[in-house]
């Protein structure tokens, strides 16, 4: 999770087609503008303290072991030698 510390008028951009921008607050309160596609779904929910009472509560994937790591990169390497071998024949 990435924390920024923001002025008014500063924004945030996600990719290419997202920009967040701070306008401001008062207090525990902030104000966001966020432009995206209208097909992006944009959620809004409550700060409730309780994890269990949360719905949509954000749990980070667990990381990959050393072994997976080191099998996900041989299979990317046998990829791009094999897109080799096709691109010049």
């Amino acid at each position: 999770m990435l924390k920024l510390s923001l002025k008014e008028g500063q924004y945030v951009n996600i990719g290419d087609d997202i920009r967040i921008v701070f306008a401001g607050g008062t207090g525990k309160h902030c104000r966001l503008l966020i432009d995206a596609p209208k097909e992006l779904n944009i959620a809004r929910s409550n700060n409730e303290p309780d994890p269990a009472k949360r719905k949509d509560t954000y749990y980070p994937e667990p990381e990959f072991s050393s072994e997976a790591k080191k099998q996900i990169k041989q299979i990317i390497w046998n990829e791009k030698e094999r897109q080799k071998k096709t691109q010049s024949n």
